[in-house]
Formats: structure tokens, sequence, C-alpha cells
């Protein structure tokens, strides 16, 4: 059987080798060929997120989660990526056993009960030992949801369409930040008061309940065949124990990954400063909420632009890409926080304090401010969708691919149980401030290395599997 006219449309003379010592396989026609085709898939796992962290991240955009004190939402963020960062480390070895689905399903519960917790509290004053408690669990569910989300994601394109696969769930998930930041800017427009009512955390509620169900239309990851008409590798079985060596077996034999540890550990350490100390320090609640609607807008934009224009870009090889999105990524770094630092030389928490009276998007300030969490939104889609495409080059396995997921949720959630704490106890604006500058400059030249080592213009079969 040849391949399909989709490889001769994205396959490319780098990855033929790589192509022609695996087994080609007739992909299924009709309305399977549809609901089996990867992009299908990777989209049903994107509106999964869509569903569940897109409401997560559009409730936390909005600053303290849209309530007056920032103290509670650091405390729960904090608990809620001190238990991710521990169950991540292992939630690719629990994901090999479980599968992906079983994953996704018992993940997205976490979501809804999080945002029940801060409804709960607009009901019952004082219940914001339920709100840190919620935080802790849904930690142990995000760890299962992405992990499983970063293997199928990285799985199902081939190496030619890893980029765009990205840039698709990218653009779905971040959609999902885009409605709650919708309807969040919408019922709170004419509201006075710094916080969100209760309306808003109901429909938030409604749509995370909805992505309860959602995982149970996905395909069997052993049915999946690549567009190239290679099938993706079965995700394998095997005992607890094997599985947990399996975590240093990677380590092990592919020990480059840790390179890009430290950019992991800063893919989440800069929420802190955007959304609490930037957003939430300086808006009253209807412009937190439009910064928010743009601050996710950008990120469909700057995830489409970087993986599928510049990392899936035909024209240049694989490691030529490589180099590109790291570069884009550089500049960026250094511009945004250029930017950011002339702002806030200009406020502290004592200048600032949440019972004053904060800018409004009628104030003549503001149009600056908001273009800087565009550009912000832009670094952030950009920063996640090379993180996860660097790692897609470094193998093309479901099992391994869990497992370097798992190692890049873990150090993502640690840095962000360190800043929200950090944000918990009152520390200076500008202290946070420059620690998130000096993660990202540093996230991205430890990268350096293994863009210009690691990084080759195929994979090779040895790096398929641990």
């Amino acid at each position: 059987m040849s391949a399909t006219g989709e490889e001769k449309i994205h396959g490319s003379g780098s990855e033929t080798s790589s192509i022609e010592q695996a087994e080609i396989h007739e992909r299924p026609r009709g309305w399977r060929g549809i609901y089996y085709h990867p992009a299908t898939q990777v989209c049903l796992v994107g509106f999964v997120c869509f569903m569940c962290p897109g409401m997560f991240n559009a409730l936390n955009g909005l600053g303290a989660a849209g309530q007056l004190d920032a103290t509670t939402s650091a405390n729960a963020n904090s608990a809620l990526y001190a238990t991710f960062a521990f169950f991540a480390f292992f939630s690719g070895s629990v994901h090999n056993v479980l599968g992906p689905r079983i994953c996704l399903s018992l993940g997205t519960w976490g979501y809804s009960l999080y945002i029940a917790s801060y409804l709960a509290t607009n009901i019952h004053p004082g219940a914001d030992v339920f709100i840190v408690v919620a935080g802790a669990i849904l930690g142990v569910c995000a760890a299962l949801i992405w992990t499983a989300e970063g293997s199928l994601m990285m799985a199902y394109p081939t190496e030619a369409q890893k980029g765009t696969f990205i840039s698709y769930f990218w653009a779905i998930f971040n959609l999902g930040s885009v409605v709650g930041s919708s309807v969040a800017f919408g019922s709170n427009y004419n509201s006075t008061a710094n916080k969100v009512g209760n309306g808003t955390y109901i429909v938030f509620l409604v749509l995370s309940l909805t992505g309860v169900v959602l995982p149970l239309f996905l395909a069997d990851p052993y049915k999946m065949i690549r567009t190239d008409g290679t099938k993706v590798a079965p995700i394998r079985y095997p005992s607890w124990k094997t599985e947990f060596i399996s975590l240093f077996v990677a380590l092990q034999t592919d020990p480059w990954i840790v390179l890009l540890f430290p950019m992991f550990f800063a893919s989440n350490y800069f929420y802190t400063w955007q959304f609490n100390d930037y957003n939430g320090a300086l808006f009253n609640i209807r412009t937190r909420s439009l910064n928010n609607l743009v601050y996710w807008t950008a990120q469909i934009f700057g995830s489409f632009f970087i993986g599928h224009f510049v990392l899936d870009l035909r024209r240049f090889r694989r490691r030529v890409r490589a180099f590109m999105g790291w570069s884009i990524v550089v500049v960026l770094v250094f511009a945004v926080h250029l930017w950011s630092y002339y702002y806030q030389l200009t406020y502290t928490r004592t200048s600032d304090p949440p019972t004053a009276v904060k800018m409004d998007i009628h104030d003549p300030g503001y149009p600056a401010h908001v273009w800087l969490m565009i550009f912000y939104g832009l670094l952030d889609s950009m920063w996640q969708t090379t993180a996860y495409w660097l790692m897609g080059a470094m193998s093309n396995d479901p099992a391994k691919l869990a497992v370097f997921t798992g190692f890049y949720k873990c150090f993502q959630s640690a840095g962000s149980a360190v800043v929200w704490r950090l944000d918990a106890v009152q520390k200076p604006y500008m202290d946070i401030f420059i620690s998130t500058w000096v993660l990202a400059a540093a996230g991205m030249i430890c990268a350096f290395p293994l863009v210009y080592v690691r990084v080759k213009d195929h994979t090779e079969m040895d790096d398929e599997a641990l």
C-alpha cells in the first residue's frame, strides 16, 4: 500500500528515510476516516481542554480569580502546583498504565470542583480553605489531563505536521479561555466592584462540567494511523514497577531532555506577575476581564504563527526551523520584559492596594497597557508551542512522549508553586518580576545546546522508544 496523498502534501525528504523503515497501512475512509483522522482527534483533545483548563485559565487570568483579595487565590495556586509538580513526575507512567482516555476523564473533574469552590466562597464568605483544598485536588487531576494531552498531541502527527497540530490544539484550548473571558467581560461590564459576581462562576462551572464527558468520544490510540500511513506506536501496559523505572530510563537514554528543565520551570512562572501583579494590581474588574480576553485571543494567533509558519515551514530543514523558533522566542522574552520593567517601576504593593481606585478601559494610559497584555499572550503561546515541538522532535513514541510531558508538567508546576507562594506572602512586585525575567532568559539559554545538538532533521528509529 502506498502512502496517501496527504503524505505527499505534508511529507518532506528529510523524513522519508524514517517512514520507509515503518510498515505503511491504509487509512479508513468515509466518516470513519474523518473520525480516526489525527487532526480530528487532536481537535477533540483541544475541546476537552477548551472546557476545563480553558475555563481555569480564564478564571485565573482575571487576577485573584475574580476576587478582591489575591491572597486566597495565590495560596490555592501554590497548593495546586505543588501537588501538580509531585504527581506530574509520575503521571507519564500512570498514563501508560491507565491509557489517555481514562486519564482525561479523571482529570477533568478537578476543574469543576475548583471553579465551584469560588462560587461557594462568593455565596458563603469565609470558605477560603475550600478553595485551597480544591486547588490541591486539581493539581492531581491536572497532572493526568496534561500528560495524556501532551502524549496524544505529539504522537498523532507526522514529523512534518507537529508544529501545525500543536497550534491546532493551542488555538482550540485558548479559545476556551477567550469564551470564558468574554463571559466575564460581558457580565461585569457595568460592575463598579473589583470582583466578579456569582453568574460568572456559574457559567464557568457549567462549561467545565460539559468537558467531563468529552473524553468518552476519543478514539482508541491502537486504531490510529497517521496521514503518512504509519501506525501510532501502541501504548504499552507493563507493571507499575517497570513504568516507574522508565522515568529513570528516559533520563539515562535521552539525557538531553535535562536541558529543557529550566525552560519547563519558567513556562508558567510568569503567569503570577502577569495575572496578579499586573492585571490584578492595576485594573478594575471590567478592565481585567478585557485584558484577559485579548491575552488569550493573542495566544491563538501566536501559537498558529510559530507552529505553522515557522516550526513546520517545509522550505527549511527541521534543524533550521528549530533555530528560527528559538530565536523568535528569545527576542520576545527580552522585548516584552524590558517593556514590563518600565511599568513595574511606577507602582508597588503599597502604592496600589486592592482597595485603591484602579485603571479603567476609558483612561488615557490604558491602550499602551493593554498592548503589553497582547504581547505577553503572544510570548506565552510561542513559548509553550516551541517547548512541545522540541519534545516532539526527540521522539514519536507515545509512551516516551508521555514521560517527557510528565517531566514538563512537573517542573512547570514546581516553578508555579514557588512563585504563587511568593505572591501569597506579599513579596515585592519588583522581586517577582525580576525573578520572572531571569528565569525566562535562563530557560532559553539552557535550551540552546539541545537545539544545536539533539534536534535532527528527522527522528531516528533509536529515538522511537524508551
